[in-house]
């Protein structure tokens, strides 16, 4: 290093400035030219974003730790030239690249006016010549290496001067597309002539935008024609790059400067107009279409006052302001609400049958219900202070029959769900201080209605949720109790508001999660699943017309036979609704239609035997009746309907008493199944059973289905009947269902959900049921097509349930064995 240094070997500190020991004789020495000053050794530090080239001159910076160090021996030597090598892909996480990860060629630099500040240090680089790294010295910063400096072989003259005037017609090009290259090209100017090919083929590199491995491929490349010729290429991209950007800027300013005309063009427009009389401001004409839409309705005077309150607040606030935009908000919602607007009720009961026989079948005493709540209204002459709540599986049509209602009535028709609702001011509204702030859902819903008496339904009611932003439910009970809602007042609007004109019907799976306080406010209709016969009929009528309409079909095109539909019923779609019915009739449909695709001229005609080609394998087999000894058939409720259930008991082992109980039983049931095992125990002798059988018999009792959770106690008796079945080794009476509720001293109790589990054994074609003798009036009540053929026995007491499966009757006596 001793023909690199100064005598003077003082070394700075990260205090000093580092212009001291560059700069110093720097006014004497002027700029260096390329090849002046050759040193064979050189401190280096790589740049990661492009290569540096000979022929530019323009700043660098870099981390003052750690390169600092190496600027400071730089400095020290008399040459004043650093070496810059470019790195490819350096680590973010490590300042300092690897030795080998630097290029083998790199650019010599003198640095000029070094600054140092904010932890970094800035220096001009000025490009002098190419190197090529043949040892390393130092692999550690300060990095030290051992340099040669490539030559640049002989070219032919006549292609050289080609080459150079290509590159110079290309920089002229691109200094027209953009004007920012200008004073990189005088500053070239200044140091080269147009004549000098090599720096001109690096200053043509060092103006694209090329990606860095590219442009270090032409730092690579010494022959200088096969240099111009790379640079060449990297300069016609750059040309088309610029011309495209040229393009989408011109396009982008024709449109702004369209879209301004068309502004100014408008705002003359609305001056001219002004001046002559033949328009307002745009807050004089939102005043005057407030006041024209509040004039046309009979707001009570309340809202009035509020109307005109708001109205002068309107008027004086800047359009500019953001209140102007609350308020102008404010009273175009307040003046879209139909105060005192009502549409005229239809009261024709025998419309009313027709409308809904024509959208239903089926479902006898629902329509009959709903043409004695009709009927009340006509007789009143108003329909209001209703609030109506539809229960039943899903698919049995609790909403259309809500639209029905709303066309016998000839009102408007507004539906929205209240499922997974957890914000209560959906119902109530959000207050005005919010940004975003809207009317809850009744007023929306007066506001698309344009009347004040809708039918407004409100699907799901009993899956409302509730959150830390409030209870939907209990937001409700204001809404639907026909005493308070006649001034509901609904946050945003801020005024009174009556509904009691509106007919709500509510609709819902199940009532259990129902608050009580809200069920108590309506009244409930029950809808029921359909039976075989109901669903062949609701196909024919409703379904098939509905989905030959829908996918364009004639009924000539496609045509599938009762016998056929009665199979999907039975076998695909055997649910209490008809969704899945529909889904699987579209199904079916859906391959006709490939079929008529195929051979246009031939109809498709589906029947029994074609069922398995359309639908696959049944999901529902012809269930074979479970019957024997401690066998039983149930009849159980769920929110799908009715269902049967047969319930299975059996003695284990004799070395030890015991009870055990499988099916994946609710809490309530197991403590129907303990009653049940406690009841039998202590009545074998008087049931005519083995007095030691429970003494000595380890006995399991399962209810099949097991990955179906089961819970109630409507299973008590059916139970007690399997256990007692096997402790009196007999079978029960064969083709024949039960429910009913039992207590430790043999009383059976009534249960819910009778018409579901009618349905549930005539879809098993049981025709022998036992029931609660407390449940008499609902068997009654049932329309006469789901009785007939059934015999049916009402029990008080287990004995007439012992009678009815074993035939005879129970001794008389004490119960204990």
């Amino acid at each position: 290093m001793a023909d690199d240094s100064r005598e003077d070997n003082r070394k700075p500190t990260a205090d000093d400035d580092v212009t001291e020991y560059i700069g110093k004789d720097e006014k004497s020495k002027g700029l260096i030219v390329p090849g002046q000053a050759r040193p064979k050794r050189m401190y280096v530090i790589p740049v990661s974003n492009r290569p540096f080239f000979p022929a530019q001159v323009q700043p660098v910076v870099v981390n003052q730790e750690p390169w600092q160090e190496t600027l400071s021996r730089v400095s020290d030597t008399d040459h004043h030239m650093l070496g810059i090598c470019y790195v490819e892909t350096p680590d973010p996480d490590n300042q300092v690249p690897a030795s080998d990860e630097l290029e083998t060629t790199g650019c010599a630099v003198r640095i000029h006016h070094a600054q140092q500040e904010n932890g970094k240090i800035q220096f001009i680089a000025q490009g002098l010549q190419r190197f090529r790294i043949v040892q390393w010295l130092r692999r550690k910063p300060p990095y030290l290496v051992e340099v040669e400096y490539p030559e640049e072989p002989e070219e032919a003259a006549d292609e050289l001067k080609a080459y150079t005037l290509a590159i110079i017609s290309a920089i002229k090009e691109l200094l027209r597309t953009n004007p920012l290259y200008g004073e990189d090209v005088k500053q070239y100017l200044s140091r080269f002539g147009p004549d000098d090919s090599s720096p001109l083929a690096d200053f043509g590199a060092s103006m694209t935008s090329a990606p860095g491995r590219e442009l270090q491929e032409v730092l690579n490349t010494v022959p200088l024609l096969r240099r111009m010729e790379k640079v060449l290429i990297l300069m016609r991209k750059e040309q088309e790059v610029a011309r495209l950007q040229a393009e989408i800027n011109e396009e982008v300013n024709d449109k702004v400067q369209k879209h301004q005309r068309e502004f100014f063009l408008r705002e003359q427009l609305k001056v001219i107009q002004r001046e002559l009389g033949m328009a307002k401001d745009d807050k004089t004409a939102d005043a005057e279409r407030f006041r024209e839409r509040m004039d046309q309705k009979q707001p009570p005077e309340a809202v009035l006052e509020k109307f005109e309150e708001e109205l002068q607040k309107l008027r004086i606030l800047e359009q500019g302001s953001p209140e102007y935009g609350v308020t102008r908000n404010y009273l175009d919602w307040l003046t879209q609400v139909p105060w005192g607007v009502t549409s005229k009720d239809h009261f024709d009961l025998t419309e009313a049958r027709r409308i809904l026989d024509k959208e239903h079948d089926g479902l006898a005493d629902v329509k009959d219900r709903i043409i004695e709540f009709l009927a009340e209204g006509t007789f009143k002459g108003e329909v209001s202070g209703s609030i109506l709540l539809l229960v039943g599986p899903p698919g049995v049509g609790k909403t259309s029959i809500g639209r029905s209602i709303a066309d016998a009535l000839g009102r408007e028709f507004y539906r929205f769900s209240l499922g997974g609702m957890r914000d209560e001011a959906e119902i109530k509204g959000h207050r005005r201080t919010y940004i975003g702030a809207m009317p809850g859902k009744f007023v929306q819903a007066l506001k698309d209605a344009k009347v004040s008496n809708p039918v407004i339904m409100l699907d799901e009611i009993d899956k409302i949720g509730s959150s830390y932003q409030g209870d939907p439910a209990s937001a409700l009970l204001e809404t639907l109790d026909p005493e308070q809602n006649r001034e509901f007042l609904d946050h945003y609007l801020d005024v009174r508001l009556d509904l009691s004109k509106v007919l709500f019907i509510c609709t819902a799976n199940q009532l259990d999660t129902i608050p009580r306080a809200l069920l108590d406010r309506m009244d409930t209709i029950r809808l029921s699943g359909y039976i075989t016969e109901e669903k062949l009929v609701i196909a024919k009528h409703h379904l098939m017309p509905r989905l030959l309409k829908r996918a364009g079909l004639l009924k000539k095109q496609m045509n599938i036979s009762d016998a056929a539909l009665r199979q999907v019923i039975e076998g695909y779609a055997r649910e209490a609704g008809v969704r899945n019915l529909e889904k699987q009739l579209h199904k079916i449909i859906r391959k006709g239609i490939v079929k008529l695709l195929e051979n246009p001229d031939k109809p498709v005609r589906v029947g029994v035997s074609d069922l398995e080609s359309y639908l696959g394998q049944p999901a529902f087999r012809k269930e074979k009746s479970l019957k024997g000894t401690g066998v039983v058939t149930g009849l159980a409720w769920t929110s799908m309907g009715g269902a049967t259930l047969s319930i299975e008991a059996s003695r284990i082992h004799t070395s030890q008493r015991g009870f055990k109980l499988t099916g994946q039983l609710g809490d309530v049931m197991k403590e129907s199944a303990e009653i049940a095992y406690s009841y039998v125990s202590s009545n074998l002798k008087r049931l005519k059973g083995d007095l030691t059988f429970f003494d000595k018999s380890f006995v399991h009792l399962h209810v099949p289905e097991g990955a179906t959770p089961k819970d109630g106690p409507s299973a008590g008796v059916t139970m007690a009947t399997a256990l007692l079945s096997i402790a009196r080794q007999e079978a029960p009476t064969q083709n024949m269902a039960m429910t009913g509720e039992l207590t430790l001293t043999g009383q059976v109790l009534p249960v819910g959900g009778i018409r579901e589990k009618v349905i549930a054994a005539r879809r098993q074609k049981i025709n022998t049921l036992v029931l609660p003798d407390a449940n008499k009036g609902d068997y009654e009540e049932l329309p006469g097509y789901l009785k007939e053929g059934l015999t049916v026995h009402f029990a008080k007491h287990y004995n007439d349930v012992y009678q009815v499966c074993f035939g005879d009757k129970p001794r008389k006596g004490a119960s204990v064995h």
